[in-house]
């Protein structure tokens, strides 16, 4: 199936925009904040952007499934899907941490040929096409050139529901604490995702992630030149549970650190 992908870079483009304006509106205002789970927040924020980006990618293709983290699934055509995080890092937002992002990804028949990763209080784009490279703000992207772990900066996240995995999660945190040059917790896997693309990280990992947290990031990433694979190695697709991304260089090394 064929689809114009210059339009479909143009309506992520502009619901990204336009989501990321409502995100700063909200910013320096009290917003009303509620419990999907006991840590896993929902501010008015998240259902306002999500709703702004949901009309603008329906009124340009109407016929597309949009999975959108608020609202669920609206089914249209099986081949054409967008996934979207309207505010990835809500419990940041709340707390006035500025590490936020607007996720956008498109999927064409099942593969992911698009995604885009917004901080808008950042004021940092990141975009990816497959087959032609990362950007940030327009420049071309590349993962770093770290060889091993020794040297490497990381960084990983902690699910909502911490009780059911929590000894095999701090055995693994606590093998890549002593192993690497240290460990980052951002609170967006979106946006680490992001950062082992443009370099900043060699290497993240994360389990219990929904498609929308990692399905933009991980595109850009692979655009990038990183690895993302399971933590077996396998190959990533968003619907799996566990993700480990790295600059390639460090993966091996990293899996085993994860292996339990």
């Amino acid at each position: 199936m064929n689809v114009d992908l210059e339009k479909i870079k143009a309506v992520g483009l502009a619901s990204a925009a336009r989501a990321g304006d409502i995100i700063r509106q909200y910013w320096n205002k009290a917003v009303r904040i509620e419990k999907k789970g006991a840590i896993d927040l929902l501010t008015e924020a998240d259902l306002a952007s999500e709703k702004a980006i949901v009309e603008i990618i329906q009124t340009a293709f109407p016929a597309h499934t949009i999975f959108a983290e608020e609202s669920g699934i609206r089914q249209g055509s099986a081949s054409c899907e967008w996934i979207i995080d309207p505010l990835d890092g809500t419990t940041n937002y709340a707390h006035r941490l500025p590490q936020v992002a607007v996720s956008i990804a498109f999927a064409l028949e099942g593969t992911i040929i698009f995604g885009l990763v917004l901080n808008p209080l950042a004021e940092e784009l990141f975009c990816a096409t497959r087959g032609q490279g990362a950007e940030l703000n327009g420049q071309p992207i590349r993962v770093s050139t770290v060889r091993n772990i020794r040297e490497s900066l990381l960084v990983t996240g902690f699910p909502y529901e911490l009780k059911p995995v929590i000894r095999p999660l701090m055995a693994r945190f606590e093998r890549c604490l002593m192993a690497a040059q240290g460990i980052r917790r951002l609170g967006s896997a979106a946006l680490d995702l992001c950062y082992v693309a443009c370099g900043r990280f060699e290497g993240f990992w994360e389990q219990n992630l929904a498609p929308w947290d990692t399905a933009a990031g991980m595109i850009i990433a692979r655009e990038a030149g990183a690895s993302v694979t399971d933590f077996s190695r396998a190959p990533f697709s968003i619907e799996k549970k566990e993700i480990l991304a790295t600059n390639g260089l460090i993966h091996e090394e990293l899996a085993r650190l994860l292996s339990l």
